[in-house]
């Protein structure tokens, strides 16, 4: 019908083709060791042939102002051509019933309970099934609920006309005869006492599918997936008979139903990515592209919030259109890291004659063993909270700039194919809670620029750690690189053998193994330099039948791009509360003396030295120091001090006796104090002036296994080891600590 077609077109616009990328990729995984192989997965939508090169990363940032884009190119080490392909990607998450129930002939009923934040733009399939050029959908589109059959020499379908109403759950059903022909659609708010809606037509040779075909939940067509739903689903199923009316839409299903032949149990395995049919058959399934579980239901009672206690009352599932876990590309080479490669980050540069991308990794020393006594730590796991981050603003003076400079050309506000961040939100407005590796990462590329930075670079994350490992290198200061997900996977044995540990500029998302190793670290005679702000700040769960995607939930408390619903804060893999490390008694001031306290635009000033900087104990951390300033300059907003901020707590964990050197000020008109400091518009949690809590610390402790520990409460602070290349009083302090910490030779 026409109500149907309008549907169908609005699918069609709305599942347009994407734009990709010339060439790219991704690896299996960050980080390799000498001996060890990388899975090197490239897509080529020309189908060209391309070239793929080793190089070194020196310095990922292309300010002509700066130390700009630097490699080392290792052509030598490794150099080869290759038959390139198209791989797709195919975004959006559904359950799949590899094997649908057997069923005698006759009178059949599909049904789901549906909830719905925005209104589907096109066609949003609740269930489905297919079998033989047979095929049943059970969908919801922008006119409201809407069936569609399929069978050799038949096509029928039907719709109700009017848009559900949104944040309520309905019971759907669809319901057909082959003997009579008749089709019944109903809906049906289990909420309220409002009427069903329902309407009937008939169809004459009627087929159904005979059963053992593929059942689809939140979406059709399982050779290649389409017409996702964007909500939450809870108890499809599918029963014998014929229902023109649903008396107690609002009864749960169970395998004593009048009729049952399959219904899966979302309430069932909700750590898992499985699905489980409570019907005879046990038609089970698995989930694809991880939808999001641990999500309240029809019938949450609000009586617990952790869904561990209550299962019953998150039997749903939150699917999402734009959800992706594994782009799931074949190998097109391995790469295995030369025994003697050094540790460092690297690239794969590929090209083709249409584009060119850089692939980055690292390489680790050889496992047990140290090749220097410093190691500086890649925020891997923030890397990719940040994955593919669109913030819309690629506007033509970036672009200018991008072109200007020769930086990497590319911005996730124009590639939604290859998925965004956990700081952007799912097409029906929810928070995207799980982020994967498993994909091109545009944002995790030398030269990448984050922002139109008028006093500077606007580097963050990858290519802003660069100026770290390119600051490193001119000051001659011997290091290796280790990476979060190795943290996570080997502890406090992979930082054993060094004698000081550097974090990158922003080191914010974190699991328990994460913190656990460090913390063990620093309280037994290992050394930390925290390089940045806003670090430690949000726990993640990073499961281990998952290792190439983390969960996130954006829990009460802290500066969020969107804020979890009541009742799913806790971790759907791990079972954990999600949310601030603050929020799990574990404050950033416990480990690293100081924690996130203000927040601006991306700008920054300077510090002021404190009385404790001239002391005798800590003088020679200023050694050649001049002045009571420090850092009115750099490539990162223009000042040492910005755009994210830390301060040092004794009541959320500062250790006895740190001493704090310096401190920021004159925060620009945009800083505001961080939301987890407020009690009301007047009254902050520790009793200052919110005002002044808009501030950044430079610290220093000692512990009392003899480790210790120096953070400079700043995000931008990197930025400011250049200032007409690698010199100043940012670079000095940094160097002074950093020789001390690694029993090097001072600095003159």
């Amino acid at each position: 019908d026409a109500e149907h077609s309008r549907q169908s077109e609005e699918t069609t616009m709305a599942e347009a083709k994407p734009a990709e990328l010339p060439i790219t990729g991704y690896l299996d995984r960050f980080s390799a060791r000498p001996g060890e192989s990388l899975a090197v997965k490239i897509s080529v939508p020309s189908g060209g042939r391309y070239r793929a090169r080793l190089r070194r990363v020196i310095s990922g940032d292309p300010n002509p102002a700066g130390p700009g884009l630097r490699f080392e190119e290792l052509s030598a080490r490794f150099d080869a051509e290759f038959q390139g392909r198209h791989q797709p990607i195919r975004l959006g998450s559904y359950a799949l019933i590899p094997k649908a129930p057997k069923r005698a002939a006759g009178p059949i009923t599909w049904t789901a309970l549906v909830w719905f934040q925005a209104q589907p733009k096109g066609e949003a399939v609740a269930i489905s099934e297919e079998r033989a050029g047979q095929r049943v959908a059970l969908s919801v589109g922008p006119h409201g609920p809407m069936a569609h059959i399929t069978w050799e020499g038949g096509d029928r379908q039907l719709g109700l006309g009017a848009p559900l109403p949104l944040r309520r759950w309905h019971r759907l059903w669809l319901s057909a005869d082959p003997s009579t022909g008749r089709i019944l659609l109903g809906a049906q708010c289990i909420e309220d006492a409002s009427p069903a809606s329902i309407r009937e037509i008939s169809a004459s040779g009627l087929v159904l599918p005979a059963g053992e075909g593929v059942v689809m939940i939140a979406a059709r067509d399982s050779s290649a997936p389409t017409a996702h739903l964007t909500g939450k689903i809870e108890e499809p199923a599918i029963l014998g008979g014929f229902r023109a009316e649903w008396p107690r839409p609002d009864q749960p299903l169970s395998a004593a139903s009048p009729g049952l032949i399959a219904a899966w149990d979302f309430a069932r395995g909700i750590a898992t990515q499985r699905v489980e049919d409570i019907g005879p058959q046990a038609c089970h399934g698995e989930l694809v592209n991880v939808p999001t579980r641990a999500v309240v239901g029809a019938r949450w009672s609000g009586a617990e919030m952790a869904w561990r206690h209550a299962p019953a009352d998150y039997g749903a599932i939150h699917f999402h259109a734009d959800d992706l876990s594994d782009c799931g590309w074949a190998d097109d080479f391995s790469f295995t890291v030369p025994a003697d490669l050094r540790s460092g980050a690297y690239a794969l540069h590929v090209s083709c004659a249409e584009g060119e991308d850089n692939i980055p990794f690292y390489v680790l020393p050889q496992r047990g063993s140290a090749t220097a006594p410093i190691a500086f730590l890649a925020s891997t796991f923030t890397y990719q909270a940040y994955a593919n981050h669109s913030r819309g603003n690629a506007d033509a003076a970036y672009r200018a700039r991008v072109a200007a400079w020769g930086a990497y050309p590319h911005n996730p506000d124009d590639f939604p194919i290859y998925g965004r961040s956990t700081y952007n939100r799912h097409p029906d407005n929810s928070g995207i809670a799980f982020s994967s590796r498993l994909r091109p990462i545009l944002t995790m590329r030398p030269g990448f620029l984050t922002f139109n930075d008028a006093k500077g670079s606007g580097l963050r994350h990858y290519p802003a750690d660069t100026h770290i490992l390119a600051w490193l290198e001119a000051r001659g200061l011997p290091f290796d690189v280790i990476t979060d997900h190795d943290l996570h996977e080997e502890g406090a044995a992979l930082l054993a053998n060094y004698k000081v540990v550097m974090t990158g500029s922003h080191p914010e998302y974190h699991t328990p193994q994460t913190l656990d190793a460090l913390y063990a670290y620093t309280r037994s005679g290992g050394r930390m330099m925290y390089l940045g702000g806003n670090g430690f700040y949000w726990r993640i769960a990073q499961p281990a039948d998952l290792p190439g995607t983390f969960e996130l939930r954006r829990a009460e408390g802290g500066i969020r791009a969107w804020a979890a619903e009541p009742g799913e804060y806790y971790h759907q893999t791990d079972g954990a509360y999600g949310g601030l490390w603050r929020r799990n008694r574990r404050p950033p001031q416990q480990l690293a003396g100081v924690g996130f306290s203000g927040q601006g635009l991306f700008e920054g000033t300077y510090y002021r030295l404190l009385p404790p900087a001239r002391d005798p104990r800590h003088a020679w951390m200023f050694q050649g120091v001049e002045g009571e300033t420090i850092g009115d300059y750099g490539l990162s907003g223009g000042g040492a001090a910005g755009f994210e901020l830390d301060r040092a707590d004794p009541a959320l964990g500062t250790p006895d006796g740190t001493a704090i050197l310096a401190v920021s000020e004159d925060p620009p008109a945009s800083f505001v104090a961080v939301p987890e400091e407020l009690l009301s518009h007047v009254n902050t949690v520790n009793g200052e002036k919110a005002q002044a809590l808009k501030r950044g610390e430079i610290i220093y402790f000692d512990t009392a296994g003899g480790g210790a520990v120096f953070a400079v409460g700043s995000i931008t602070y990197c930025g400011s080891l250049w200032r007409q290349g690698f010199e100043g009083p940012i670079s000095r302090l940094t160097e002074n600590v950093l020789r001390r910490f690694a029993g090097l030779p001072d600095n003159g």
